[in-house]
């Protein structure tokens, strides 16, 4: 009578239950939508961009920028900067947010959960002065369509060369296009801030009352954390786009 042995089969690399990036569900889904919402932030760009492209003329960022709270006119691009500033630094607060996380120090959590709130505040407040003051000279979604404005109309937005030479229908054509992308781009940018400061507030209470403490880990922290990086890197390139090119 023959005995035949059966050889152990070879581990599988992925047998479910278990991701094979070590990566949980939860990420894997803030990686997806980050994506899809990159798409859209992409469209939208891509479509200023080729707008711009195919423009006579342009409005000028350093005469449309140069406004700053309570010192007037005359600082190009110094409080976007400042914007800027903000928001970049609310990221590294983040950052050490996570890195409490991981190291279960809950009084660290909380700490740098505040300053990024804050900081999302702050850079949402300074929105809010940007988009006033660009109102107050006039500037909304389909405020500039009118082709027989006369040029001075368009004194804070383009120089004086350019006024000169540019006929009333590229004038009011090129900033109708340059401010309806203006608002509708940086409000979408600022809808995601404000989501991300509602969502940062909902993680700092949860800190607070121990919740991630009981679960044991802080991962929660990590995907909002995601989240907000993200929401910086668009800045950069809605940054370059209207604010330096």
């Amino acid at each position: 009578m023959s005995h035949t042995t059966t050889a152990p089969a070879a581990p599988k690399a992925f047998g479910g239950g278990r991701s094979p990036f070590n990566v949980s569900y939860g990420k894997i889904m803030m990686w997806f939508f980050l994506l899809s919402d990159a798409f859209t932030f992409s469209a939208f760009l891509i479509s200023y961009g080729t707008t711009r492209f195919f423009s006579a003329v342009w409005p000028d960022p350093n005469h449309v920028f140069n406004s700053f709270p309570f010192l007037g006119s005359g600082y190009p691009l110094m409080f976007v900067s400042l914007m800027t500033f903000i928001l970049i630094l609310s990221s590294v607060t983040m950052v050490l947010a996570v890195h409490a996380g991981h190291c279960n120090d809950k009084q660290g959590v909380v700490k740098w959960l505040l300053w990024t709130i804050i900081g999302g505040i702050a850079f949402l407040s300074c929105q809010a002065w940007e988009w006033t003051h660009l109102n107050h000279q006039g500037a909304w979604w389909g405020s500039f369509a009118d082709i027989t404005s006369p040029k001075d109309v368009y004194n804070h937005f383009f120089t004086p060369a350019v006024l000169e030479s540019a006929t009333p229908e590229h004038l009011s054509q090129s900033t109708n296009n340059f401010f309806n992308f203006f608002f509708t781009i940086t409000g979408f940018h600022g809808a995601h801030v404000t989501s991300g400061v509602i969502f940062n507030i909902m993680i700092l209470i949860n800190t607070v009352n121990g919740t991630y403490e009981r679960r044991g880990h802080y991962e929660m922290i990590e995907k909002v954390g995601l989240y907000w990086h993200f929401v910086d890197l668009v800045w950069v390139f809605v940054f370059t786009c209207f604010y330096l090119l």
